[in-house]
């Protein structure tokens, strides 16, 4: 099978997908839940940096998914269509909440044989100032760092998910480097993070 044969089939699969699932098949629907669940946590979770909402912020995903679905046509994947969707309700969270101190659950618990406490501290500490300092960046260009600089994504893949051109993409995620990159200067604990690349 060639890589277009095989594009062609999960865009295939994908509409098929969405098809049951706007016709109100709920073995559908929960597959669609289980298979996308991931993917919506960990693009609000990298672009947010907080655990304070992020239940309330996943429904509200679902329930927009569920609602568009019958709009899916498949011209992107299903799984960056959601990430599209995803990305439009973190914009709208950061646009209702005022800037606050970012929790510090933003780096995991060490597992067995990782790093000691002490360095889990900091970078937790490191990771709430980083978010703090995104929580004054400007929303479309923190969207865009996040997905970039925090996630890995590619940018033709940032830019696909957040509809923007690849020009628009790269200097949204410049200008938000400019501005951390601005404000770590004066703090030493994010210079490090930044500079030993934890972010990626």
């Amino acid at each position: 099978m060639t890589a277009h044969d095989a594009r062609a089939a999960v865009a295939q699969d994908d509409l098929a997908l969405a098809r049951r699932c706007a016709s109100g098949d709920a073995a559908a629907q929960r597959q669609l839940f289980r298979d996308t669940r991931g993917l919506v946590h960990r693009t609000l979770f990298r672009i947010l940096g907080s655990n304070r909402d992020m239940e309330d912020l996943v429904q509200e995903v679902y329930i927009e998914v569920f609602r568009s679905l019958a709009r899916f046509r498949g011209e992107a994947k299903l799984a960056t269509w959601i990430a599209r969707i995803t990305t439009r309700v973190a914009l709208a969270a950061i646009r209702r909440r005022r800037p606050a101190a970012s929790s510090l659950d933003v780096v995991p618990e060490p597992a067995s044989g990782a790093p000691g406490a002490a360095e889990v501290l900091e970078m937790r500490q490191a990771a709430a100032r980083l978010y703090a300092v995104l929580d004054r960046v400007d929303p479309v260009q923190r969207i865009a760092f996040a997905l970039h600089v925090i996630e890995g994504l590619p940018l033709r893949e940032v830019a696909e998910i957040t509809d923007a051109s690849l020009v628009a993409t790269k200097s949204r995620v410049w200008r938000a480097r400019r501005e951390v990159e601005r404000r770590a200067g004066r703090d030493p604990v994010l210079a490090e993070l930044l500079a030993a690349g934890r972010t990626r």
